[in-house]
């Protein structure tokens, strides 16, 4: 091999690593323009949704915090019908880790199918958005990859994240976003619980810890 054709190919591999571990430190929630996240979304707010009764919002919001999306289907199952279902979810969704939910789940999405879910699959695991919207981009077009991105995230690494990432978790802002940080390097999902557990009650840290990972 040639000296420029090696270093090309150093360079070529250098490359790819920054592009893996820039991947890996985006992992986020998908940016969010319509769906109200059911943790989050306050009684009245859900109960103006088209087929969210004030009784289905009230139980939605007792069984709070959701964390998965099966969990969520049965409170909101009991309240509403079938035939509504797509259309409260399409407004209302608790957004689902794309690395590890059910198929069953996956179909909760408005408008995905057996088709879909099965490429959603096929691309395990996501090291970040980016690598969603690249691959489903492959099958549908640029506004129906933003659309679907509202309903799926792709768990943050606490030790690499960037403050950009961080804090597209749903309800997390500055101040927060400084105690994820204050406490790096994490060597465990239990130094998080300890430290973060500081600042929030049992339920807010089960709701944030679906979120992020220790890698």
């Amino acid at each position: 091999m040639t000296v420029t054709r090696r270093m090309l190919s150093i360079g070529f591999t250098v490359l790819t690593a920054v592009v893996v571990f820039s991947e890996a430190g985006r992992g986020q929630v998908g940016h969010n323009t319509s769906v109200l996240n059911p943790n989050l979304a306050g009684e009245a707010e859900m109960a103006s949704l088209p087929g969210v009764s004030a009784e289905a919002a009230s139980a939605i919001f007792e069984g709070r915090p959701y964390l998965a999306m099966s969990e969520f289907h049965a409170v909101v199952s009991a309240h509403v019908s079938e035939s509504e279902l797509e259309a409260v979810f399409s407004r209302l969704f608790l957004p689902i880790n794309l690395n590890d939910v059910t198929e069953a789940e996956i179909l909760m999405i408005p408008g995905v199918g057996g088709r879909m879910a099965h490429e959603f699959e096929e691309y395990r695991p996501y090291r970040g958005l980016a690598e969603f919207r690249r691959e489903i981009g492959k099958y549908v077009d640029d506004d129906e990859v933003s659309r679907l991105e509202q309903f799926v995230f792709v768990p943050i690494d606490l030790n690499t994240a960037s403050d950009e990432a961080i804090l597209t978790i749903p309800g997390v802002g500055d101040r927060m976003l400084h105690e994820f940080k204050e406490y790096r390097p994490y060597r465990a999902m239990a130094e998080f619980h300890r430290e973060i557990g500081k600042y929030v009650d049992d339920d807010e840290l089960a709701r944030l810890e679906r979120y992020v990972v220790v890698n």
